[in-house]
């Protein structure tokens, strides 16, 4: 590696979340509408399907791209769900959720006040993949969240 090139590209993180849709040109336009996701990149395959896109969601890129069984990249509609969640920290997180709703995505569980400090909503894009949106609204020590979280099992 050349002195100039860095190791981590500029405008990422050390982390970058690659999703996989059954129809990723919509899925662009769909988390546009209901994240403000900007399109940074698009390379298709002929005939059309999205081999690789990035999108910019606030500071961070996500990739997608379409399905693709030879290459053992499924959709979570393909395999029934999808065992993780990518979260969105909101400036507020009610009028974030309001518009993924309205952009078409379903409700897994409304706004609320969590133990942890932050106002959280969970949602359900139209591809499977759930979302969990979030604004911080209260600094708790550890301690604190132990306490709120042993009262909240308690019942």
């Amino acid at each position: 590696m050349s002195d100039s090139v860095q190791a981590i590209p500029a405008g990422y993180h050390t982390v970058t979340p690659y999703i996989i849709v059954s129809d990723a040109a919509a899925a662009i336009d769909f988390y546009g509408r209901a994240f403000g996701a900007v399109e940074l990149y698009r390379m298709q395959a002929p005939g059309g399907p999205v081999m690789h896109a990035e999108i910019r969601i606030g500071d961070s890129v996500v990739m997608i791209s379409d399905e693709n069984p030879h290459m053992n990249a499924l959709s979570p509609e393909s395999i029934g769900g999808s065992p993780c969640s990518l979260l969105i920290y909101l400036e507020d997180v009610d009028a974030g959720h309001a518009k993924a709703l309205a952009a078409g995505a379903t409700e897994a569980q409304a706004p609320e006040d969590m133990f942890w400090g932050d106002r959280f909503a969970r949602v359900v894009d139209p591809y499977g993949h759930t979302w969990a949106l979030a604004s911080h609204v209260e600094d708790v020590s550890p301690e604190e969240m132990g306490r709120r979280f042993e009262a909240m099992m308690a019942g």
